[in-house]
């Protein structure tokens, strides 16, 4: 199966006209994306926007052996501009299986949202899942005790930014495995510009490519390879919290471990809990524990810990850090033992993680003894930490910065 991406954008494309929105202001050259169109080994054309024929042109492709044309949007969806020759475009129901005479299978796939998306299988047996914008599979995991699927696809063409639980429940069936080639289409204007993007969806084991790219099915890709340690650092209100979750957006079951508890009567730190409550997946679970190592010895989904200076009050807490006399009577060298614990089960974990910390130091000099102390612990806490880290990421006024990885 020979996949062309004749284009990778949102129905309005990218820039959009008229926008003067950093992401547009960036989308120059070739970084620009037409509406999102896949032309399949010359003859099936998934979708049909403006433009279609000259961007077949470009890649050095044409139309004129397309045989079928079907559209995923809505009814009311974008413009459909139908070249000379080609046949007219159509829809097929949820559910239904259409054969051309070429001998790729078309079944429709019921959305969750207006659309239709489409599974292809190649006479060859190669696969491919296209999904329109906005829309992921309906009635797929993680709805218990639902079957697992019973293929996995060689290529998902999905609204991955936009809709990273569609991946999710993708992966939580099988439907998409370590080798599934993720490509991210339907990138609109809220998409980060530059590299950034390329990072991001690297990080949910996702890729973006230029409009024009040809893909030969079953060929081997180089399938970005997810981070499995990454540590997200930044100071307050920066966005570190967000980052860290849109890292993990694409994977289901995910343990979200809050370190920080629960606090009887401070209503401010409820109202806390609750804003990441309600902006975490359903699907993913809560611990709320210190006790971290054994989570990092155990297998399972992966982890995402918030935060490590919430741990470290409590570690000190445990050893009376914050006085002087304990401190020097035996609390440093249990501190040092506790944390060097942690650093090591990061070191053996099996298991993929991401954890949040704050950085701190940067600015005014604490006036006790004790916040010093807590400040220089962090400090060597969070280097400790990164070495173990394949990926690092800073968070500064919402922007995450690539130490490494």
């Amino acid at each position: 199966m020979e996949l062309t991406l004749l284009g990778t954008g949102a129905p309005a494309g990218l820039p959009r006209p008229h926008c003067p929105c950093a992401a547009c202001a960036a989308a120059r050259g070739a970084s620009a994306r037409a509406a999102t169109a896949l032309l399949m080994d010359g003859v099936l054309l998934l979708d049909l926007t403006p433009g279609a024929a000259l961007a077949a042109a470009r890649a050095g492709h044409s139309l004129a052996g397309v045989r079928q044309v079907l559209l995923s949007h809505p009814h009311d969806g974008p413009a459909v501009e139908l070249p000379a020759g080609l046949p007219t475009a159509g829809r097929v129901a949820d559910g239904r299986v259409l054969t051309l005479l070429g001998g790729h299978r078309v079944r429709a796939v019921a959305m969750d949202a207006p659309g239709t998306g489409y599974e292809v299988t190649a006479p060859g047996g190669e696969r491919l899942l296209y999904l329109p914008p906005g829309g992921a599979p309906a009635g797929l995991p993680g709805t218990p005790g639902r079957a697992a699927a019973t293929v996995t696809y060689d290529v998902v063409a999905a609204d991955v930014v936009g809709r990273p639980d569609a991946v999710a429940r993708l992966r939580a069936t099988g439907a998409v495995g370590p080798d599934t080639d993720v490509i991210a289409v339907h990138l609109d204007h809220d998409v980060p510009p530059g590299a950034e993007l390329d990072r991001r969806l690297a990080a949910a084991g996702a890729r973006a490519v230029p409009d024009g790219t040809t893909i030969t099915v079953g060929a081997y890709q180089d399938v970005p390879v997810v981070p499995r340690r990454t540590l997200v650092t930044g100071g307050a209100r920066s966005g570190k919290s967000w980052e860290a979750e849109r890292r993990l957006a694409t994977f289901p079951g995910v343990v979200y471990v809050a370190t920080g508890g629960s606090r009887d009567g401070d209503t401010e730190w409820g109202a806390r809990v609750r804003e990441h409550r309600d902006r975490r997946p359903a699907s993913w679970l809560t611990e709320e524990t210190c006790d971290l190592v054994p989570l990092l010895a155990d297998t399972g989904p992966p982890l995402l810990i918030d935060c490590l200076s919430l741990w470290l009050t409590d570690a000190m807490d445990r050893v009376d850090a914050w006085d002087d006399a304990a401190w020097a009577a035996g609390g440093e060298k249990a501190l040092r033992e506790r944390t060097a614990g942690l650093v090591g089960a990061v070191r053996r974990t099996r298991r993929t993680v991401v954890a949040v910390s704050n950085e701190v130091g940067s600015g005014v000099v604490p006036a006790t003894t004790s916040g010093r102390r807590f400040r220089d612990e962090l400090g060597r806490l969070n280097a400790s930490f990164a070495a173990e880290c394949e990926h690092l990421l800073l968070v500064v006024a919402g922007q995450a910065l690539t130490l490494r990885g």
